[in-house]
């Protein structure tokens, strides 16, 4: 079953599960999530973590490492590594493989270890 998601939400394209913009397959009665990344309108499915869900819209890396700018994403997969640190909701350093993406995050990209001048 495909639940069509709104025009201003952007389901992704290339590597989004579903197939035409605009829409995102889902199974079953599950409903869309809807989060923000960088201010862009996003769906995801029910209890997918975020970086499935970026992964989902051919977004690959969302953060930059502090020396240097190097684009990092999600590389092990289960929050060993810490290269898929996003902003979640105002929080920095949230491993996006690991927290869940919930109706109505803001997620935004983050540049190093997100905690400014801090050492690390």
């Amino acid at each position: 079953m495909r639940n069509r998601s709104e025009p201003s939400v952007d389901t992704g394209g290339a590597g989004c599960a579903g197939g035409a913009e605009g829409e995102v397959e889902v199974e079953g009665d599950a409903d869309v999530v809807r989060f923000a990344f960088d201010g862009r309108a996003l769906a995801a499915r029910p209890g997918q973590s975020i970086a499935g869900a970026l992964w989902g819209h051919g977004i690959v890396a969302w953060r930059t490492t502090r020396g240097g700018g190097r684009p990092r994403g999600a590389f092990c997969g289960m929050g060993v590594c810490f290269d898929c640190l996003v902003v979640v909701n105002g929080v920095p350093g949230q491993r996006a493989c690991l927290v869940r993406v919930s109706e109505g995050d803001a997620v935004t990209s983050q540049e190093g270890h997100g905690h400014g001048a801090l050492g690390g």
